[in-house]
């Protein structure tokens, strides 16, 4: 027997109710995720000569940025900002090694050899850390790349840097790194490939003096 058009219809209008209880019984899409920016930024500082070390006879090759480019030295950090809250003492911790920065451990990239404070460091990449002890502050180079800011290996350390601590007047509220060169002699009008590192953060500047290894 056929089913009367009544019966169709019965049929047709359960079959709707049913789907408009199911998608009642479905929770509502999420919101869409707002845009925001990360607490912290992406800075990075360098300082450029105008000629590459040649490997083999360490003598100076002077080129045209567009064909080789010149020498670099190079910071790149995470810049965290304190945003009121204490720095010495408080987010760089006393007697532990803390991450240099935020994110991505802090990198140094140099093409040519380099004395930091008295220490040694042969071209090549490193990452950056920071001491402040209770005898006073240190730079920590270590040899390991490409980690995380809280991935610190003490046995890849080449060494450390003592830094002169002096106090602000007025506080920094974002960490930055410097690499201020020397300024050029005033009989030759050139400058001596040295300079300072200066940190900056809070009511503290740290300084330590670098060069190239000639």
């Amino acid at each position: 027997m056929r089913p009367t058009v009544p019966t169709v219809l019965s049929i047709a209008a359960l079959a709707l109710f049913a789907g408009a209880a199911l998608s009642a019984q479905q929770p509502p899409p999420p919101p869409p995720r707002p845009v925001v920016a990360t607490p912290s930024s992406f800075a990075s500082v360098e300082v450029h000569l105008n000629a590459r070390r040649g490997r083999t006879d360490h003598a100076w090759w002077f080129s045209e940025a567009g064909l080789a480019g010149p020498s670099r030295i190079a910071v790149t950090y995470g810049q965290p900002y304190a945003r009121g809250r204490k720095v010495e003492n408080g987010l760089i911790p006393l007697d532990t090694v803390w991450r240099f920065g935020a994110n991505m451990a802090t990198a140094l990239h140099t093409d040519v050899d380099l004395t930091l404070g008295t220490l040694k460091v042969p071209h090549g990449d490193y990452s950056l850390f920071l001491l402040n002890g209770r005898s006073g502050w240190w730079l920590i180079v270590n040899a390991e790349t490409g980690q995380w800011g809280l991935d610190y290996t003490p046995a890849r350390d080449i060494g450390r840097v003592p830094l002169t601590a002096r106090s602000l007047a007025e506080a920094e509220d974002g960490l930055s790194i410097y690499l201020v060169p020397d300024a050029a002699q005033p009989t030759t009008e050139k400058a001596d490939l040295r300079g300072m590192v200066r940190i900056k953060w809070g009511r503290t500047e740290l300084t330590a003096p670098w060069a190239v290894d000639e």
